[in-house]
């Protein structure tokens, strides 16, 4: 699949928003604290991405009801569902100079009742981007960070209807970031996160 930048900027995979907010000092006290020893870009990416799939729970997983969306809050809370996630991870990588850009999947629920989009990071290395999926691994699921070849936690099964959407975003697509921001906890987020973008 080809992905496609939905901005040609290349700064706009570097910027920072109310969402992506990589100049907030807890991004910075992370991003620092993860650039700690680490020896070039790839190998702060890796640890990055390392950090936010592993130290921050899904809130799924957990159980925790609340509803994160700006990067600095999931950092702060440690919690977040995919989307929220993937904001963190894009402003860690941001904070470095590292361009990220925010794409998407089109998954079917576990119980089959129907779609729901799903949160990536793509990260642009030696002139190409690479999808990763920072969600968090459990029993079944193991996502791994790599250039070399996806290793996403799903592969969409078009005969279901899933998808992987091709554009890559600078920003979060309004649809996933309306739900999010008006969600009041994570079971009403369950009923209002878009099925398609």
């Amino acid at each position: 699949m080809e992905l496609i930048q939905n901005n040609a900027d290349l700064s706009a995979y570097l910027a920072a928003d109310d969402v992506i907010d990589h100049h907030h000092p807890v991004v910075r006290e992370a991003a620092a604290r993860l650039a700690d020893g680490v020896v070039d870009s790839y190998a702060y990416a890796r640890t990055a991405y390392e950090f936010v799939r592993d130290a921050i729970p899904h809130s799924a997983d957990a159980d925790d009801p609340r509803v994160t969306w700006r990067a600095s809050d999931v950092l702060e809370r440690r919690t977040g569902i995919c989307h929220a996630k993937a904001h963190a991870l894009a402003a860690l990588l941001r904070a470095e100079d590292i361009p990220a850009a925010l794409c998407y999947q089109r998954l079917m629920h576990d119980d089959g009742s129907g779609h729901a989009v799903h949160g990536l990071v793509a990260v642009r290395f030696h002139g190409a981007w690479h999808r990763q999926d920072p969600r968090g691994n459990k029993p079944g699921l193991d996502a791994q960070f790599s250039l070399d070849g996806e290793r996403l936690a799903w592969t969409p099964d078009p005969a279901s209807n899933e998808m992987d959407y091709p554009v890559l975003y600078a920003e979060p697509h309004p649809a996933v970031l309306g739900a999010l921001k008006a969600a009041p906890d994570r079971p009403h987020l369950w009923k209002t996160l878009p099925g398609t973008l």
